[in-house]
């Protein structure tokens, strides 16, 4: 596929929306302190479709469990896909903004946990919807369909519940995806690359065996907490000792569960791990090693079973299209200012799954990043040093209970970021490639 390579004027499609921003900021601060866990975003649903439909776009809820389609048609032209994403997750927060959240939820296991927008996803719907009301009030500046998905549980993979729940038959079908994502750089500053963008993450849970006994005698029993210790600390030797210095690979153990009380030797530890990625060979090459590495300390240790692993979820490399990333690259640049548009150096190591519908689709996908944060913690650093150095120790990034974007300037810029992406498609005036 080709498009145009010069991008339109976008200046039409944002007309009234310092007036709109008012709202928005309630709109975002009213998301934030009351977040909801992966697929029980009700609560969210229910506002974003109210929103949708008083700005006169045609809403079906529950696609996917708890995601939200609405679909605006204004005459013959490409349908551009716009999404965001819902879900929070189980954090405290500790921001002390007046607007914290102190809702709690309850996990898969049916535990009560705190809930936190640590990862922006409050950010995206804002924005997504501050977008969806300047389409539906420019009717005149632009041609085509929108088709504007609020999707659930992005933390866990919530994209593929879309599709299979007939996704690509209920609705247009796009000519292109684009996607954004809230980011620890600071306000004002967007980044995003062709090729790959974001790694392939797969997540899954070890369950270690041992044999119970008393903590005064461990001569009787086959400690799971010393072998799950040995793992977590042999995993470590993977990305370093067995990846390569030019490859890129992560291996995290998020969570590790064993015992219940200081003199018990448990029968068992459980360990959650994730694992990144942004080759199809490191990634066999990592989970390989995962996987020999956690068999071997279990018969170093006499476990008495072998270990069992579950997996939990995964997520693919996040592709950006080559052709479609440079219009919109350039349509951000003309809108921005070139001294804000950054072309990424490197693969970013967080995961998405925001491709699996240009992948289902089979069309293009554009993913970018925008900065959120408050420009003061970077002062005297050269923004674009970031993209080699990385974030200061000072700024909190995503998914820490300290993450909290600058929402009074971060909003437009995200609002104006979707419409400076979609403009090159919704206000061309000729025929791509003709």
């Amino acid at each position: 596929m080709t498009v145009e390579t010069v991008a339109p004027p976008v200046a039409p499609l944002l007309s009234g929306l310092d007036a709109r921003l008012p709202a928005l900021l309630a709109l975002y601060e009213d998301l934030h302190a009351h977040p909801e866990l992966s697929f029980q975003e009700f609560r969210t649903a229910g506002v974003v479709a109210g929103q949708l439909r008083a700005q006169g776009w045609e809403v079906t809820e529950g696609v996917g469990r708890t995601g939200v389609v609405g679909v605006l048609a204004n005459g013959p032209g490409p349908v551009v896909l716009l999404r965001a994403d819902m879900d929070a997750l189980p954090v405290r927060e500790e921001t002390g903004l007046p607007y914290a959240s102190t809702a709690t939820g309850t996990d898969p296991d049916g535990n009560e946990v705190p809930v936190m927008h640590a990862c922006g996803h409050d950010m995206h719907v804002t924005c997504l919807l501050g977008a969806t009301a300047q389409l539906a009030a420019h009717r005149e500046a632009w041609h085509g369909t929108v088709v504007a998905v609020f999707q659930p549980a992005e933390e866990i993979g919530g994209a593929p519940a879309m599709i299979e729940d007939g996704f690509l038959d209920r609705f247009p079908q796009a000519e292109v995806c684009l996607g954004q994502h809230v980011a620890p750089a600071p306000v004002g500053f967007f980044g995003t690359r062709p090729g790959p963008v974001m790694a392939a993450s797969d997540n899954f849970r070890v369950t270690l065996f041992g044999r119970g006994g008393h903590g005064s005698s461990p001569e009787t029993a086959v400690d799971p907490v010393v072998l799950a210790a040995a793992v977590v600390m042999r995993l470590q030797t993977v990305v370093s000792r067995e990846i390569g210095p030019a490859q890129t690979g992560v291996v995290t153990v998020g969570s590790l569960h064993a015992g219940t009380k200081e003199n018990i030797i448990p029968d068992t530890a459980e360990l959650w791990i994730n694992v990144r990625s942004t080759t199809p060979a490191v990634r066999d090459r990592i989970l390989a090693a995962v996987t020999r590495i956690v068999r071997a300390e279990a018969v170093a240790s006499g476990a008495p079973e072998e270990p069992e692993f579950s997996p939990l979820n995964s997520f693919p490399v996040t592709v950006n299209d080559a052709a479609a990333t440079a219009v919109v690259q350039e349509s951000l640049t003309e809108v921005l200012g070139a001294e804000r548009v950054f072309t990424l150096t490197q693969i970013i190591t967080g995961s998405e799954d925001f491709g699996t519908f240009g992948t289902a689709l089979g069309v293009p996908s554009v993913f970018w990043h925008f900065g959120g944060a408050d420009p003061a913690l970077y002062a005297g650093i050269d923004p674009g040093s970031l993209l080699e150095d990385g974030l200061p120790d000072t700024v909190p990034a995503n998914h820490s209970p300290h993450f909290a974007p600058v929402p009074g300037p971060t909003i437009p810029l995200g609002v104006t970021a979707l419409l400076a992406a979609a403009a090159p498609w919704l206000t061309r005036t000729s025929t791509p490639g003709a």
